[in-house]
C-alpha cells in the first residue's frame, strides 16, 4: 500500500524538486543504479562537492532519496514509495 502524504511532507517535496540540479539527480539515480555512489553522481556536475553534498541531502531529508553505507561510501536508491506517494497527491489536485 502507498503511504498518504501530509501537507508538510508535500511542500518539503516541492521545495526540494524545485532546483533543476536535484531533478538531475533523481533523474540519475532513478535510471541508473552504477551512479548510486555520492562520487559517482557528482561526475556528471560541475559543481563543488559541498554544494553537492548539499543537495543531495536535500533529497534525503525530503525522503525521495534512500541513503544506506556501502563500505566507506554513501549509496543512495530512489524511495519509490514517497514519489509514488507525492505523484498521487498531486494528481488528486486535477481530479
Amino acid at each position: 500500500m502507498i503511504a498518504s502524504l501530509n501537507i508538510k511532507q508535500v511542500e518539503k517535496i516541492s521545495k526540494a524538486l524545485g532546483d533543476p540540479y536535484r531533478l538531475k539527480i533523481l533523474k540519475i539515480i532513478s535510471e541508473n543504479q552504477n551512479f548510486s555512489k555520492c562520487c559517482d553522481i557528482s561526475a556528471e556536475f560541475n559543481l563543488a562537492q559541498s554544494t553537492m553534498s548539499h543537495h543531495i541531502k536535500q533529497l534525503v531529508d525530503a525522503d525521495l532519496l534512500i541513503a544506506g553505507k556501502e563500505g566507506r561510501n554513501l549509496k543512495f536508491v530512489v524511495n519509490k514509495e514517497v514519489c509514488t506517494a507525492y505523484v498521487d497527491y498531486i494528481n488528486s489536485l486535477v481530479v
